[in-house]
């Protein structure tokens, strides 16, 4: 997948409000403090204080930017490095990776001109589809309905069932639900919406307990998709009457799904482009069928745990070690994995993220090593296992 490793909020609600607010809104009167200030011009003073002060700012984050600009550079060079002593099997050691953290911006604040400067228009932002979406492309382009289960436990069980017999642990199962879902999750559950919560709004296309996105749904039907039918051709051939009918139809879909997503070659990049028309939000309501959506929520961390087994890691992967993974790519997951522990103590985060993905994480800034970074994810695995829906989980398996 690849998110974040930390959801991001949204705080379009208010500019919303703001946006269809009625026309005498806009006509009340200003506060008098404000009027007082847009009635009188800046003086000169003010306005060459304020060009000094801008100056000063300028100057400052001048120097900052050449700093990190620098720094960056290096952990993308770093980073090239170790990619390129893995493809030699040449040993990873601490001096492949850049050990200080990331320089930190210390100066002024951009000062705030005296004078009223106009007002932009909010930046429009294109919503994010939800399940509603996925429903509607589904039936539109494929015909098909997702089969919902009848209870939220009816899904736990089919989902501990597959995933057991694909071979994830129940620990790794219940502590990575626990981790993406906060131990409560559904399996229809989209990221950043909260029936209990009125008026929140979707943060993005992930769902379920591992969280899929559309890519990952497209990604999986390409490559893991002939593995499920297979599977669900050989548990149709135990059906009769209407079930084999519903069944047979399914696997229809599922065959003109896995044949879309191979239209494009097997990369994230492309797939992401499949995953953002309506036919991939169709295929992205697969997530919600109680016979596929288990699949695919188990083969989201079994590709991880076959990618480790494939460069030579075979001792299990602990539950934080496979979010690792899950959160940030296999390849990226696996240069924390499969570090010695006393290197986990000394490298930072930052030399696994872009620059923009790292600044927009702080739960990677805070926690700023390897070491402190699976802790914390160990820390509210822990705590998030306590939950019903976790509780609900470990005991399907």
């Amino acid at each position: 997948m690849r998110l974040p490793l930390i959801r991001m909020g949204s705080g379009l609600a208010a500019l919303a409000l703001l946006a269809s607010a009625p026309p005498a809104v806009a006509t009340q009167p200003l506060p008098p403090s404000t009027a007082d200030a847009m009635a009188q011009a800046a003086s000169p003073q003010a306005m060459a204080d304020y060009r000094r002060k801008l100056k000063e700012y300028q100057e400052a984050r001048a120097a900052f930017e050449e700093q990190a600009g620098a720094y960056w550079a290096s952990v993308s060079e770093k980073r090239k490095g170790r990619n390129a002593k893995r493809r030699e099997r040449q040993a990873i050691t601490l001096n492949d990776y850049v050990l200080t953290q990331p320089p930190v911006y210390t100066g002024p604040k951009r000062p705030v001109s005296p004078e009223p400067e106009e007002e932009k228009p909010p930046r429009e932002r294109k919503p994010l589809p939800v399940v509603a979406d996925f429903l509607k492309a589904a039936a539109e382009h494929f015909q098909f309905t997702p089969q919902r289960p009848a209870t939220e436990v009816e899904f736990k069980r089919a989902y501990a069932r597959y995933a057991l017999a694909a071979g994830l642990t129940r620990e790794q199962a219940v502590r990575v639900y626990s981790f993406e879902t906060g131990g409560n999750g559904n399996y229809d559950m989209q990221s950043g919406l909260n029936p209990s919560k009125p008026g929140s709004r979707a943060i993005s296309t992930a769902i379920g307990y591992n969280q899929l996105l559309t890519t990952n749904s497209v990604e999986l039907l390409a490559e893991q998709g002939h593995e499920i039918i297979k599977e669900l051709t050989a548990r149709a051939a135990t059906l009769s009457g209407a079930p084999r009918k519903a069944m047979d139809h399914k696997l229809a879909v599922l065959k003109r799904m896995v044949a879309f997503t191979r239209t494009v070659p097997d990369t994230w990049s492309e797939h992401e482009k499949l995953a953002n028309t309506p036919q991939g939000w169709a295929v992205h309501a697969m997530v919600l069928d109680v016979d596929v959506g288990p699949m695919l929520q188990t083969h989201k961390l079994l590709t991880s745990v076959h990618f480790a087994r494939i460069k030579g890691y075979n001792r299990p992967l602990t539950a934080a070690e496979l979010e690792m993974m899950n959160l940030t790519g296999d390849g990226t997951g696996l240069d924390m994995v499969t570090m010695p522990q006393a290197m986990r103590e000394q490298v930072p985060t930052s030399n696994f993220f872009q620059r923009g993905g790292y600044e927009r994480n702080p739960v990677a800034i805070r926690h700023n090593t390897v070491a402190k970074l699976l802790a914390i994810t160990d820390e509210r695995m822990d705590f998030n296992s306590s939950k019903p829906g976790a509780k609900e989980l470990a005991t399907a398996f």
